[in-house]
């Protein structure tokens, strides 16, 4: 290994997703002279949105195309198959770059804290098997009649809408053999939404919840009970235009004739989880209670209960994020503990070097143009505090460290043989891609 006197500001950035790109973006259109590593523990970079976007919502994965342009930048290199923790840890980083920057999202799944609870589904471990992530099982339970979903976000709609498609009209996209026939074969013709608050504080987007409605073979069914607004529903909406769009669709689809159609999605509002019972045969049927708004944009429970007639209950009420080796963490947040994106030790004081960006930052919330700006955020201060300390300055010395460790690391090349490989595997059905879910398949195909 060699030493430099360079003065080149070297930071690593922890996490390939749009937090660690967009903070890499920044960086580099500084007037500091910088060069960047993007570490990712997958052999395939962009994260949630390759491995949390759902398959049949191309037009939202077209952000790739952003990230991979600031991927191919000369000072920027990705190091895709790098598990930090594992293969190389927050001390030894010190030596090879000044800085660190950790962007390692949430992919964990927020728990409801009901009696049951662990006879449900994770909606993020559905995702991850439908998104063909390559570190989850190849195959999932997909033997209900009838579903229930817990959550008003869009993914508690991505997950409904997948477990009521058919498979075949899945095959458009760019789902794998082993998804296509495990939608394929699933029984599912009903999928119950829950709400636990009314409608007027239900966190869809209004197009992803009238894409909802698209489907030539799933009807959408809003329940009329526990569809009420109160006043302070109403000043809600008032000072939300989103919230307004999700309402009126919903009060258009309220009390709507059903046309026969084989699959049905129930959007049920004002009923709250209260526990999840399970039979020898390890079936799960969910109880809610019946709620009331309390004028403030809470609800309380009425002591009506119900039992629905499911055979399987996925919780889709948020992400979490995990910890990390060497790092602190605040378990009930679920964040680094950070100023602005500088992170902080037990003591509450600034960790030299060391910065966060992305929902493991703030949490699981925004768009992504939250995310810019909270990128931004944190570089800002970065650029400003830090200064050369890497003993081992060189490209190569990290290089050689992964090699001496065996890692087989994916490079920026690796990624773009994997890509055209995936397009020329859906061309040749016709289609436009279709991902490879097998981490060594991954591999093999990014060495050409």
């Amino acid at each position: 290994m060699t030493q430099s006197s360079s003065t080149k500001l070297r930071v690593a950035i922890i996490g390939g997703g749009p937090a660690g790109i967009f903070a890499a973006d920044i960086l580099t259109k500084s007037d500091i002279d910088v060069s960047v590593d993007i570490l990712e523990r997958l052999p395939a970079p962009f994260g949630l949105v390759r491995y949390g976007v759902a398959p049949d919502h191309p037009r939202i994965k077209e952000i790739v195309k952003a990230l991979h342009r600031v991927i191919a930048k000369p000072e920027v290199r990705l190091l895709a198959n790098v598990e930090y923790g594992v293969d190389i840890k927050l001390e030894d980083l010190r030596d090879f770059y000044d800085a660190v920057i950790v962007s390692t999202g949430a992919m964990a799944d927020r728990d409801l804290g009901i009696p049951g609870e662990d006879l449900s589904h994770g909606a993020a471990d559905f995702v991850s098997w439908y998104d063909a992530h390559p570190d989850v099982p190849q195959t999932w339970p997909l033997d209900a009649k009838s579903v229930a979903v817990v959550g008003v976000g869009n993914v508690a709609l991505d997950v409904a809408r997948v477990l009521a498609k058919t498979g075949d009209e899945m095959l458009t996209t760019d789902i794998p053999a082993h998804v296509y026939e495990g939608l394929k074969a699933k029984t599912t013709t009903d999928v119950h939404v829950f709400a636990r608050r009314g409608p007027a504080y239900a966190k869809f987007s209004p197009m992803e919840l009238r894409e909802l409605n698209h489907s030539p073979n799933v009807e959408v069914i809003v329940h009329p009970e526990g569809f009420d607004v109160d006043e302070h529903g109403m000043e809600h909406i008032a000072q939300h235009k989103s919230q307004k769009m999700v309402l009126d669709t919903l009060a258009n689809w309220v009390g709507r004739e059903p046309v026969g159609k084989p699959h049905r999605i129930h959007l049920h509002f004002a009923e709250a989880p209260v526990e999840i019972l399970g039979d020898e045969h390890g079936a799960a049927t969910l109880r809610t209670e019946r709620t009331r708004p309390l004028g403030d944009g809470n609800v309380e429970g009425t002591g009506q209960q119900t039992n629905w007639d499911i055979q399987a209950v996925y919780r889709a009420v948020g992400y979490r994020s995990t910890a990390l080796p060497g790092l602190p963490f605040d378990d009930r947040a679920a964040v680094i503990p950070n100023d602005g994106g500088r992170v902080l030790d037990l003591d509450g004081n600034p960790i030299p070097g060391t910065y966060v960006t992305g929902w493991i930052k703030r949490g699981p919330i925004g768009l992504i143009g939250h995310t810019k700006s909270d990128a931004a955020e944190t570089v800002g201060h970065l650029l400003t505090e830090t200064v050369p300390t890497a003993v081992l300055r060189e490209p190569g010395d990290i290089d050689a460290y992964l090699a001496e460790r065996r890692v087989d690391v994916a490079t920026f090349d690796h990624w773009e043989r994997l890509d055209q490989h995936e397009v020329a595997l859906g061309e040749a059905a016709g289609r436009t891609r279709i991902k490879v879910g097998v981490r060594e398949e991954m591999l093999r195909a990014g060495r050409g």
